[in-house]
């Protein structure tokens, strides 16, 4: 009987040393290092206005309308860019439901970008992204809405593309993957204009 309450008593020991290093110490830990060598991506990259309002976060996209604005890609997350909802639609290539509105995204973005009916569009433009809330699209699909943002807000093309360039990521490491235009950071900066 006394090596059973002695097995338990070190069970028990054991199971409290590890409930503090594993639920308290290490979570601090890892918690105060982010803080101290990476404070604003532990706090969400969040993007903050001259007035101190927060306008949003480099890495979730929102939902821009309107023709002075460039236009995120689609979204399947929620009721459109709901970080709550995110996902992707989970409809694949031989699905007529996402044939159907691939075709309409088509034929919207070469109407409101001024297209012809062969200009390709890019892929980025007329799909959603696995979570719904990607905040890039590619530099093909931002310099095909130059023309209408520089139209809409009446000032040169050549500006609208400087602040394209300004706000293009270049590739993870620098060879992983594609530029990423942030469309957030590109439509603050033109509204600084």
């Amino acid at each position: 009987m006394k090596t059973f309450f002695s097995e338990i008593r070190g069970a028990v020991a054991a199971t409290l040393v590890l409930a503090v290093v594993c639920c308290g110490l290490y979570p601090l830990v890892v918690f105060g290092i982010g803080q101290a060598l990476f404070h604003h991506k532990a706090n969400g990259s969040l993007i903050v206005d001259a007035s101190g309002s927060v306008r949003g976060s480099e890495w979730l996209g929102q939902n821009f309308s309107g023709e002075k604005y460039f236009h995120p890609r689609p979204s399947a997350a929620g009721n459109g860019y709901d970080a709550a909802n995110s996902s992707g639609i989970n409809l694949g290539p031989t699905s007529q439901k996402l044939s159907d509105a691939i075709k309409e995204r088509v034929a919207a973005y070469r109407k409101e970008n001024g297209l012809s009916e062969t200009e390709p569009v890019p892929a980025d433009a007329v799909t959603a992204s696995g979570s719904g809330l990607d905040p890039h699209i590619s530099l093909r699909n931002a310099e095909l809405q130059v023309a209408r943002v520089a139209k809409a807000r009446n000032i040169d093309a050549e500006r609208v593309r400087a602040l394209v360039r300004a706000n293009t990521d270049s590739p993870d490491l620098g060879v992983l993957g594609d530029p990423g235009v942030n469309v957030l950071k590109l439509n603050l900066a033109l509204d600084k204009q």
